[in-house]
């Protein structure tokens, strides 16, 4: 038997990403040793050379991250949405068919007409994006061994520094750039930190299914941006209270807030809202 299938390596798709990151960083153990694979370790589109890795690492564990999350990248390139979202994580669930694999999914799965959504809720994704992680849940779920982890909005420091809603805003502020910023478009923000805990807590309790972990404060971008605001004074943040009615463009949905019940009973800890994460953190890069 090999080391990697003694010791249990969990394979870290998306690496070089937010969540991926942190979950990499977090790590595993004492369950699992960690392999991250970032996009210069392994082209998860080359389906032979993934193969070739899968059987030689033999991994216990997947966690896929990995994805074409940029929204208007996506509808601007269906195709190349598809093969990224869909096909990839069809070929990896397919070699982890017999052990466990966790899909990270979005909150943009709902049109946020309701929100609080938990887990029963009906789908009805509005963007490219969307229909991608709809199309790419079915496929994880279809295997009862297999979980997929619906998140929204995270923040964090990530290796290239444009991955977190945060890092976001600062670039933007760091220029000198005004923001306008949604009062009626909600999400459920959460620090990569927390999910990367969660996710690790949840592959530990080996109970696969569907599962939304987010942060417990639906918050409106507005909302959002003023937290963030308050902690970065330095940066004299320009913004102001906008209206998805001014907004033109694609569909986006108002109201995409989880209710992240079903995961908070499996997890030692109480997942924060935003602004309480903020506040217990002040000297948390962030």
């Amino acid at each position: 038997m090999s080391d990697a299938a003694r010791e249990g390596l969990a394979w870290i798709t998306g690496a070089g990403g937010l969540i991926g990151g942190c979950l990499s960083a977090l790590g595993g153990l004492p369950l699992w040793r960690t392999r991250g694979l970032a996009r210069q370790d392994l082209d998860l589109g080359d389906f032979r050379a993934v193969e070739g890795q899968f059987k030689r690492d033999r991994p216990a564990l997947v966690i896929h991250c990995a994805a074409l999350t940029k929204t208007g990248e996506c509808q601007a390139e269906p195709g190349r949405a598809r093969r990224l979202n869909v096909d990839v994580t069809a070929r990896l669930a397919e070699l982890a068919s017999d052990i466990r694999f966790i899909f990270f999914s979005t909150d943009l799965v709902f049109d946020g007409r309701s929100g609080h959504y938990d887990e029963t809720a009906r789908v009805n994704p509005l963007s490219t994006y969307a229909e991608t992680k709809v199309a790419a849940e079915n496929i994880v779920l279809a295997n009862p061994r297999h979980t997929v982890v619906r998140t929204s909005l995270n923040g964090g420091v990530s290796r290239t520094g444009d991955r977190g809603f945060n890092e976001l805003l600062r670039r933007a502020w760091q220029k000198g750039q005004m923001l306008d910023l949604y009062t009626d478009e909600f999400r459920s923000p959460v620090a990569a930190k927390v999910t990367a805990r969660a996710v690790w807590e949840l592959a530990a309790a080996n109970q696969p299914g569907l599962y939304h972990v987010a942060g417990s404060e639906r918050l409106s971008r507005w909302e959002i941006g003023q937290a963030l605001a308050k902690r970065w004074p330095q940066l004299k943040p320009n913004l102001r209270a906008a209206s998805l009615k001014e907004y033109q463009g694609a569909p986006r949905a108002p109201d995409t807030s989880l209710n992240c019940a079903k995961a908070q009973r499996l997890l030692s800890f109480s997942l924060p809202g935003l602004t309480d994460w903020l506040a217990a953190n002040p000297d948390e890069e962030f």
